[in-house]
């Protein structure tokens, strides 16, 4: 099954660019699969392009060979931009692969672990920074079906808040609780905001409001750094979208303070994805991969989580979106009631909508400024 050529997709809403592939094989079986990174779309697609003369010619089976060639044997690190441009060929790959099969991915990757896939809301607060506002939303996600909901009370924070802008954090969390009542999750997103002393802050103040976990309190690049956090804060911390390779998440492991991991399938592919996930299944560690990307990316993360004994719950952007998200893939993945399951198609068991996507060009205004005033609002920039 030998890969001819790539196509590359880009397709622009408000908050992100997402950057589908089209991958061919001389005897005419095509996979799909994703490339989307925030600010970086055409510097994925152009990644992915410049380096298709290392995996055009390969055979698909061989995912392994091909994540080397793409990383390994250019002999540089291109980062979650190289990451991206990995996984959206080894995704597709194994799409490939399970339609050759006859049979969904998840299993090709040890088959069914769960009976469906608790997801948790993400998104669902775009709107003012305001305790009413995220009081009235999480009351809207809790009827559908949720059962748990993740958000960033904490505006454009860096490093340090003062003290008028800390009470509005723990407001806002506090709101949410109110409306949700004592048995639904809540999940704190630190969107890798704080100092080490500041995060600590939060973790202790926000306590009493029982959150499931506080996520990526401060920047990724020193482990050190999340790991004193982890040992120190009274509420469980959860991090690991940020990294690319496995070494890092070796090195997070080996101190055994973070044992929910959100391993990002989009920077890593699907291989090693599976492997990460072995790691952690032996620190006694629980998955909640990052599928804040692309609905491709929710589909992969939904075949990897159906797979995989460790997991924990499902990331879901995708109720929360633009509505005709719903039209770019064939057929939509659903989630009833807070849960969903994978596709029973084989391979991913989705395809892309062409003419949808062609409505939604891409728009360098179109990414999620983090650390900017009104970034819930999820407007263009």
């Amino acid at each position: 099954m030998i890969i001819t050529n790539v196509e590359t997709f880009i397709v622009g809403n408000s908050w992100k660019n997402w950057l589908f592939v089209k991958l061919h094989t001389k005897e005419g079986i095509y996979g799909i699969g994703e490339g989307t990174l925030n600010g970086f779309a055409k510097t994925v697609e152009a990644a992915i392009h410049e380096l298709k003369h290392l995996y055009i010619g390969m055979d698909v089976h061989d995912v392994e060979t091909i994540a080397l060639k793409m990383t390994r044997d250019v002999y540089s690190d291109g980062g979650q931009i190289q990451g991206s441009a990995l996984a959206a060929i080894e995704t597709a790959c194994w799409d490939i692969i399970g339609k050759e099969a006859e049979l969904p991915l998840y299993k090709l990757l040890g088959g069914k672990c769960h009976e469906k896939l608790r997801c948790y809301a993400n998104g669902w607060y775009r709107g003012p920074r305001d305790p009413q506002s995220f009081h009235e939303k999480a009351k809207d996600v809790v009827a559908r079906g949720y059962t748990a909901l993740k958000f960033d009370p904490f505006g454009n924070a860096w490093r340090t808040v003062d003290r008028k802008d800390f009470r509005m954090g723990l407001d806002i969390i506090a709101a949410v609780r109110e409306a949700v009542g004592p048995d639904v999750d809540l999940l704190i997103e630190g969107h890798n905001r704080f100092s080490v002393h500041t995060a600590l802050q939060f973790a202790e103040a926000m306590l009493p409001y029982e959150p499931t976990w506080f996520e990526a309190p401060v920047p990724p690049q020193r482990i050190s750094s999340m790991v004193e956090v982890a040992k120190r804060s009274p509420v469980p911390i959860a991090c690991g979208e940020d990294y690319y390779n496995r070494e890092q998440f070796a090195e997070l492991l080996q101190h055994d303070a973070v044992h929910i991991v959100q391993l990002e399938p989009q920077y890593l592919g699907i291989s090693a994805s599976k492997q990460i996930c072995g790691m952690v299944h032996a620190h006694g560690g629980v998955t909640a991969p990052h599928s804040a990307q692309g609905p491709i990316c929710s589909v992969v993360c939904a075949h990897l989580n159906m797979a995989t004994p460790n997991f924990f719950i499902h990331e879901i952007f995708d109720e929360f979106n633009e509505p005709w998200e719903e039209q770019l893939l064939t057929p939509p993945l659903k989630v009833d009631r807070g849960y969903l399951l994978p596709p029973e198609e084989p391979g991913l068991g989705i395809d892309l909508n062409l003419e949808e996507i062609a409505k939604h060009p891409y728009d360098p205004g179109h990414w999620l400024p983090l650390f900017k005033q009104g970034w819930e609002k999820r407007e263009k920039h």
